[in-house]
This record gives C-alpha cells, sequence and structure tokens, in this order.
C-alpha cells in the first residue's frame, strides 16, 4: 500500500528538525510531504505553547472552550467581512467532507473535480 513512497526499501525516519528528516543511518531528507512549511519541525516556540496547552488540557474542538472562541476571532479579524465565520474540524478529512457538504449546500449542485 506504500508503493507511491517507496520504490524500493521504506525509509525509517527516526527524528526531524526545522525543515529535515533524518533516518536511522543519519542521512538527512528535505520533508516535501509533511505539513511543516509553515514553521517545520521541532519548532521552540510550537513546542513551547503545545506544552503549555497540553499541561492545561489536551482534547480536540469537540468540547467548548474559550480559546477555541478566542482563535476564531483572532483569525476572522485579519480576513474580508464576507470570511467570518469560521468552522473548528478535527481532521483534514472532516474538513474536506465539510467543504463539499457546503459547496453543495450553496451552489445546489453535485459534482465535484479533483486534481491527483
Amino acid at each position: 500500500s506504500c508503493k507511491v513512497f517507496y520504490a524500493k526499501d521504506p525509509l525509517k525516519i527516526v527524528h526531524a528538525r526545522g525543515q529535515y528528516m533524518f533516518d536511522e543511518k543519519g542521512e538527512k531528507y528535505l520533508d516535501c510531504i509533511n505539513n511543516v512549511a509553515h514553521v517545520g519541525h521541532s519548532h521552540p516556540y510550537v513546542i513551547k505553547a503545545a506544552t503549555k496547552q497540553m499541561e492545561l488540557l489536551n482534547t480536540n474542538s469537540r468540547f467548548l472552550h474559550d480559546n477555541l472562541v478566542q482563535y476564531a476571532q483572532r483569525l476572522t479579524a485579519t480576513l474580508p467581512e464576507k470570511l467570518s465565520v469560521c468552522y473548528l474540524v478535527n481532521s483534514g478529512s472532516e474538513a474536506n467532507d465539510l467543504a463539499l457538504r457546503l459547496a453543495r449546500q450553496y451552489r445546489g449542485h453535485q459534482d465535484v473535480i479533483t486534481l491527483e
């Protein structure tokens, strides 16, 4: 099932820092696949913020919390008025599902075009 990524031997990645991942032999790989383009792996600010949050509460957005409201307000304050609603979801799959349902409701069409 992983032939797309591993034509020969699979990589065994053991740690990462910044934009690089390292295998068990110490080989360095530029990470162009994972969602690290914004801050990279092991960013000290992100680690500090995540640790602080996990010391307080470690759950997803299915429960109410003031931080969710504050984040949505800060985010929408940077966007045009037409983009004044936030939907906080738990995963990329959930986000894609919601986007499709919203688009279908808005346009009234069921067809979808995707790129591979």
